[in-house]
Formats: C-alpha cells, sequence, structure tokens
C-alpha cells in the first residue's frame, strides 16, 4: 500500500503538470497528501521540516543562477545578438539545418560546464528566431533544446563537466572521463536517433501545413528596423560565458582556498563557508556577469529603450522557473522520505545484472524524483557497495558502473513533472499538452541509449 502511495502522488503530480496546472500548487499538495495518508500526523512536520527546508535550500543556492541566465538571455534577444548568430547561421548551412544549428549550440554551452537552465535561457531568442525564419513549429523547440542540453553533453559524452557526470566518481573513485568509449558510443547513439526523430517531426509538419505558429506567447522582442552587429561580435559573449566559465573554476579555489570565514564587524560569529560545494555556482554567476556586461558594452545603444521593461520581465520569468524548480526539489524529498519508496528502492536491489540493475534503480529513482542528480544522489548513496561488490565478481570495470549510472540518471528524469521540463516550457511559452510529447520522445531515446551502452560493453568489452 505505501509503494501505492508513493506512485499516486507522484502520478497526480505528473497529471496536474501535464494538464497545465502550476507545479508550485500543487507539489506540495501532492507530496502532503501522501503524507497524510502514511502519517497523518507528520503533515505539518513534513511540511516545515522536509519540503519548505529543500526547496528553499534550492532558491538560496540556485536563484541567482536562474536570474542572472534570464538577464543574459534577455539582453541577447533585445540586443539583436541573436538575430544576427540567426541569420549568420541560415547563410552558411540553409534553413534546413536550424535544429542541427539549436542542438550544437546547446552541447557547446553545457560541455562547457554552463548549467542546463542557463542554456535554456540563453538559446531560447535564438531558437525562436531561427524557426521562425526556417518556418518550423515553435512546438518543436522543446524537444530541440532538450537533446541538445539534457541529454548526452550533461552525462554521456566524457569530461563534461556537469553535475550528474561528477556525482558518480564520489562512489566509484573515477573520473569525469571515465568509460571514454562508451560514452562516445551513446553520445553517437543519442545524438543520430535524436536528429532522425526531430527531423522527422518536422517534414510530418511541413507535409500538414504546420508553420512556426500564430497567438504565441513569450516571443524574443527584437525590433525589426534594428541593424544588426557583426555575427562574431554577436557570438563573443555566449563564448565569453562558456571560457569565463571553465577560468572561474579554477581561479575561486586559488583565491579563497578550501573554506573560507567571513567575518564583519556587526557579526556575532564568523561565517564558514565550503568553498568546494560552492565553486561550480559561483563560477556560472561570474561567468554569466561577464557576458551581461558584454551585451551591455556592445549593444546598449538597441537595448537601452527596452532595459526597464525587458529586466522586469527576466526577472518575472526567473521567479517563476526557480520557484518551480524547487518545489519540485521539495517534492522530491518528501517522497524520499516515505516508506513506499524505501520498499521500492529494496525491491530493485533483487535485480540480478549489476549493470541492469544499477540503471534501472538510478532512471526509476530520477523519474520518481524528478531529478537526475536527485535520483542517482539517492540511489548511489544506499546501494553503491551493493553495485561495487556486484561488479567485482563480474569483473566488470567501476568505469563502466559509473558511466551506466550517469547516463541512466538522465533517462526517465525527464518526465512531466521535471523541473528543467516545466522551466523550459514556461521559457519558451508552450504547455506540456502543446510540446511535452516530443520531449518524451527525446526522453525514451536517452532512456535506451543505456541499454546501448550496457550491450555494447558485454559484446566487446569495449570501456
Amino acid at each position: 500500500m505505501s509503494v501505492i502511495i508513493a506512485l499516486a502522488a507522484l502520478a497526480l503530480l505528473m497529471l496536474a503538470a501535464y494538464r497545465g496546472y502550476s507545479v508550485i500548487l500543487f507539489a506540495p499538495i501532492a507530496a502532503l497528501g501522501a503524507v497524510l495518508l502514511t502519517d497523518p500526523s507528520a503533515v505539518a512536520p513534513a511540511f516545515t521540516g522536509v519540503f519548505m527546508e529543500k526547496m528553499v535550500g534550492f532558491i538560496k543556492l540556485y536563484f541567482p543562477v536562474f536570474l542572472l541566465g534570464a538577464v543574459f538571455g534577455k539582453l541577447i534577444e533585445l540586443s539583436g545578438f541573436s538575430r544576427s548568430i540567426v541569420a549568420a547561421a541560415i547563410r552558411l548551412l540553409g534553413t534546413r539545418q536550424a535544429m542541427l544549428v539549436i542542438v550544437l549550440v546547446c552541447a557547446l554551452l553545457t560541455y562547457g560546464g554552463v548549467s542546463l537552465f542557463v542554456v535554456v535561457f540563453a538559446v531560447y531568442p535564438f531558437a525562436a528566431e531561427m524557426f521562425r525564419q526556417s518556418n518550423i513549429p515553435k512546438r518543436l523547440i522543446p524537444a530541440t533544446i532538450a537533446l541538445g542540453a539534457f541529454s548526452f553533453t550533461m552525462d554521456a559524452l566524457p569530461g563534461t563537466p556537469q553535475i550528474q557526470n561528477i556525482i558518480p566518481s564520489t562512489f566509484f573513485n573515477t573520473t569525469a572521463w571515465a568509460a571514454p568509449w562508451l560514452g562516445v558510443i551513446g553520445t553517437i547513439f543519442v545524438f543520430c536517433a535524436g536528429m532522425l526523430f526531430l527531423q522527422r517531426q518536422r517534414n510530418k509538419a511541413q507535409r500538414a501545413g504546420e508553420g512556426y505558429g500564430s497567438d504565441l506567447r513569450n516571443e524574443p522582442e527584437t525590433a525589426a528596423d534594428l541593424k544588426l552587429p557583426n555575427p562574431w561580435l554577436a557570438l563573443s559573449p555566449l563564448l565569453a560565458v562558456g571560457i569565463m566559465n571553465l577560468l572561474f573554476t579554477h581561479w575561486i579555489p586559488q583565491v579563497y582556498g578550501k573554506t573560507h570565514s567571513l567575518a564583519l564587524p556587526g557579526m556575532a560569529a564568523p561565517v564558514t563557508t565550503d568553498i568546494a560545494k560552492l565553486t561550480a555556482i559561483w563560477a556560472v554567476q561570474a561567468a554569466l556577469l561577464v557576458g551581461i556586461l558584454m551585451v551591455l558594452a556592445f549593444g546598449y545603444k538597441a537595448i537601452s529603450r527596452k532595459l526597464a521593461e525587458g529586466s522586469k520581465s527576466a526577472v518575472s520569468g526567473a521567479l517563476l522557473a526557480a520557484m518551480n524548480t524547487a518545489s519540485e526539489y521539495g517534492f522530491g524529498a518528501v517522497i524520499a522520505s516515505l516508506p513506499g519508496f524505501l520498499v521500492l528502492a529494496d525491491w530493485l536491489k533483487s535485480i540480478p545484472n549489476p549493470l541492469v540493475n544499477e540503471a534501472i534503480t538510478v532512471t526509476l529513482l530520477a523519474g520518481i524524483t524528478g531529478s537526475a542528480s536527485g535520483g542517482m544522489s539517492i540511489a548511489l548513496a544506499a546501494m553503491s557497495e551493493q553495485f561495487i561488490s556486484a561488479a567485482h565478481a563480474a569483473n566488470i570495470p567501476l568505469e563502466v558502473l559509473h558511466r551506466v549510472a550517469a547516463m541512466a540518471s538522465g533517462g526517465m528524469d525527464t518526465l512531466p513533472h521535471n523541473g528543467a521540463v516545466i522551466t523550459l516550457l514556461a521559457v519558451t511559452g508552450l504547455t506540456h499538452r502543446e510540446a511535452y510529447k516530443d520531449i518524451f520522445c527525446i526522453t525514451l531515446i536517452k532512456t535506451l541509449a543505456v541499454f546501448v551502452v550496457i550491450g555494447t560493453f558485454y559484446a566487446t568489452g569495449i570501456v
């Protein structure tokens, strides 16, 4: 019965998200409903001590990233930089390659270490402009961005600095470059299958006479008579964000050390900060600030007339996106604390094959919690020792466990209640009903890729 309660809460939240209801409202309703059916006396403590604690913790860490990412994306839009780059790309590659360009831009940014959420804000103006000029349905933008940012560069491509590829290293004593050939094989499979699917959907829409669409929401606002800047100048802030993110990642620990103690005259006691836990977040924030200053410096004349209104719009978008994702985070924490979740986790331990066991366990827990990193962390914290013992018995290198865990975390995590999916749809001005079906197909491709990698390892022994 406890398992049914946990799954029912998940189903309620997915249904609410798909039908367009606010996740900020329904995440606590679904989570606390499950607590009510499990232990009525625990509802209030679970809300304050678990849901709100995790939700506020997420906002504390990540809201500045959402805010700076939204401002950066809005300035890129208002300055005409997005239109300039799109025009250059279309001249170079033609309108037929619009989807490929967006996928590659997303992949470049995420492989450079830029947060997935920031990529959504930064790339959307380019994608909207390119899809409009190429007359591709706007509803395909989320799936295109998801393929470039939420799939192979997130956890399959060797060396990616995204957190989903870092977490397994702490459990298996591996590096971000673990099982490089399996990672490359998984990357090729996801990229090729994903592009074939997107092209098929585009051709299908074209045959049906469907264009970009009309009566749309959150459309980019570049003035029609704006003189477009040089595309290399327009591209420079995007490149700067990726490069500066890498540089700040190295500089911050050198400046602050492993920990930093803040003692100001008006403080009762010093505040000690664990720099290692915040380096990635601070690096992204600093890189985005550099990008914002570059756009303002190069395109202020075009931006100045709409800067006040544009900044308000960016702040509103950042607040909505951050609150949506934070609510999901709180929901996942509550569900993970319920007995039904623990029963399900114990049941997964009975799957005999270590790689299949790990893949199914990680992707299911990521799906239930709505978080790739959250589901993987829970799974590996509970079962990594079992996975390691089984792998040693079967002569499976721990590098393979790393790659399978990372890729599995980015499989079924993108169900309708996933925070990144909700953010992506909110930023693009689309609903689950309009655009989620195509995102889910990318999710299925990504999930299948994990088992392609497992099969490749058993067939060839390649690592």
